[in-house]
Formats: structure tokens, sequence, C-alpha cells
């Protein structure tokens, strides 16, 4: 059983708990309400969040997929509502709400959620500028991470990606994906990367913690069969670029352990490692730049205020004293729920340049 099996099961019985109480007080906003009712509602929530895992685990089918979904889609509206539910018990602290106020209030949610769905499928392409010395050439890298293939973002995805990376094929010399290629809710099958086939552009890929609760074996069969480079503690040179590709998963606890003759002189060093962790022991060892993802930048408020406290780094670009760079992505896909919100689904085109 995978750790994220074993992480829903073990949540499911207080995710149930917390859906009655939720309904309770909602529609309570909204008139009476009979427990019993509820009682059923939320076991049925529950077992939607649930019971597709076991079969998307062995099978993807589209309606494991649509369940998965909506359960990745009422998950946020959840955390939404409780927001909403606890303004207006506030606010009637201090003065009588009327009804078509808190109708509006309420309304605001699955306005908020067009939005949110939209931009996390909406995907954009940001740049930055790096200066950088040991440069024979301006290099550009495009960068990307978190792309969480599976139930809630499946196929759809994947050609989304190699879509837009066909585009970029004329202005772009290489593709970076730092960790989570999968995300551990359905099985992932050896052709189901192929499309990057397609791609006239060197991509590299290190595993990331997701990419190990469907099988790492399996994925990194998918991505060989794909034709991506898999970077797993191991380094490749690249024109004037050497790249390192620490992989990560929960496992890791302690600071990597990096012989310094990894570090080639002569070349721009970069670490590619899932989690924007470390940076400053990567630039004293001497790697020139790090590329991270992770964090999802929050993904979507108020989640990506506690993101901001929970990560030292929570996204965009870093510069230090010895002049070495971390870039740490928003990511692609998203986790669990299919929502942005403050945050872009990006593929970041670093732009490399001598200083």
């Amino acid at each position: 059983m995978s750790f994220r099996t074993k992480r829903v099961l073990f949540i499911t019985p207080f995710y149930m708990i917390f859906q009655f109480f939720l309904l309770k007080y909602l529609f309570l906003l909204l008139g009476d309400v009979y427990e019993g009712h509820l009682i059923i509602l939320a076991i049925l929530i529950g077992l939607i969040h649930c019971i597709p895992m076991f079969f998307e685990a062995r099978n993807s089918t589209s309606l494991g997929r649509l369940l998965s979904t909506i359960d990745g889609i009422w998950m946020w509206a959840s955390v939404m509502f409780l927001i909403d539910i606890v303004v207006i018990y506030i606010i009637g602290i201090f003065a009588q709400l009327p009804n078509i106020l808190i109708y509006c209030l309420l309304a605001i949610v699955p306005i908020l959620g067009i939005y949110n769905y939209y931009k996390a499928h909406h995907l954009v392409v940001n740049e930055k500028t790096l200066e950088l010395d040991n440069l024979t050439r301006d290099i550009n890298i495009v960068h990307l991470s978190d792309v969480h293939f599976g139930s809630v973002r499946h196929k759809k995805i994947i050609r989304q990606i190699t879509s837009k990376l066909k585009e970029l094929e004329s202005e772009c010399d290489l593709a970076i994906i730092s960790g989570d290629l999968a995300d551990g809710s359905s099985v992932v099958d050896e052709n189901d990367f192929i499309e990057f086939n397609d791609v006239n552009l060197p991509v590299i890929f290190t595993p990331g913690n997701h990419d190990f609760y469907p099988g790492i074996d399996n994925v990194i069969k998918a991505c060989k069969k794909a034709g991506i480079i898999v970077l797993d503690n191991e380094s490749l040179e690249f024109d004037c670029l050497n790249i390192f590709g620490l992989t990560f998963s929960f496992e890791d606890r302690d600071v990597p352990k990096i012989d310094k003759t990894l570090i080639k002189q002569g070349f721009v060093n970069i670490i590619n490692y899932h989690v924007p962790y470390y940076w400053d022991e990567f630039s004293r060892l001497g790697f020139d730049i790090q590329l991270s993802g992770h964090t999802h930048g929050g993904q979507f408020y108020p989640a990506v205020n506690f993101a901001e406290v929970m990560f030292k780094y929570n996204m965009g670009l870093f510069k230090n004293d010895l002049g070495k760079y971390l870039h740490v992505t928003t990511g692609v896909g998203s986790m669990d729920t299919p929502m942005r919100w403050g945050t872009d689904s990006e593929l970041v085109i670093l732009r490399l340049k001598k200083k």
C-alpha cells in the first residue's frame, strides 16, 4: 500500500466528520437542516474521496478520473465555504445580516471556483534572466515542475506541455523537469508520456517525492520510452552546462552528501533538485543554479500566504551574495485539487546570459 493510499485512508474518517459539520452550518445559513440527510451526504463525500484511488491505482478510467476531479473541486470549495461561514458568523456577532447578503457571500465561492479552475488549466510561459560567468554562449532553458500526471490531471496536461514545448523549440535549447512528473493518484503506463517524443528539444527529468507513489520504475520506464533523459543522481554535460540531477523522496531527511568532484570547472553547474532546500550548501559546494519546484507557490489563496511562511523560498528567482541562483517554479499541474488563485500554471524560460 502506497504512502498516498495510507494517508487518504487515515484522513477520510476525519474528512467525513469535517464535511458533516461544514454542511450542517452551511445549511443552517440557508434554512432548516435534517441531520440524518447530512450524515448520508458526508459519508458519500468521504467515499468519493477514497474509493476511486483503489481503481485508479490499477487501471485509470474516465469515471474514476471524473470522481477524483469532483472530489478535488469540492475539497477546494469546502475550504472556501468554511472561510465564508466563519466570516458570516463573525459579522453576525455585531450586526444582523439580511438573507440576501448571506446568499451573495456564499455565491462568491462558485464564482471564484470558475476562475480558479480556469487558472489551473491555463498554461502560461514566463521568463527570467540569469547573468553568469563561464557561459560560452547564451542558453535558454525551459524550466517546469510538478506536472502531477494522475487522476485529476491526466493525458490532457501532457498534451498541453508538449504543445507549448514545440512552440518554444526555435528559441530554447533544452527543457528541465524538477520532479513530480507523476502524482501517484493513478497508475502510470509506459505510453503515458509518449507525446514527448514529438518534442525536438532534449528533455531532462529528475524524480521528486510523488514520482515514487505510482512506482518509480513505472515512471522511469514511461520517461525512457518517451525519450526523456532521466538524471537519477547522475550528471550530464550539455554545451557549457554541467547538469546534476539529485533525486528527492520523503525518505531523504538529511542534507544530501554530494561529491565535490561533480562540480566541473569551466562549466555552469546546475543542480536539479525537486525541493527548494539546501541552496546555501549547494551554492558553497559550487553549483551556480538550483532548479526546484514542490511548493506550487501555495497554489491558491489563502494557502499561498501559508506557503510563504512555510518555505523560505516559495516561488520565483533568487540570487545570493555568491552570485548563485535558485529558481522555484510554481509548477504546471496541481495537487489534489485542480484550482489556482494567485499563482500560475507555468513553464519558465530561464535566459542564461554571460555576465
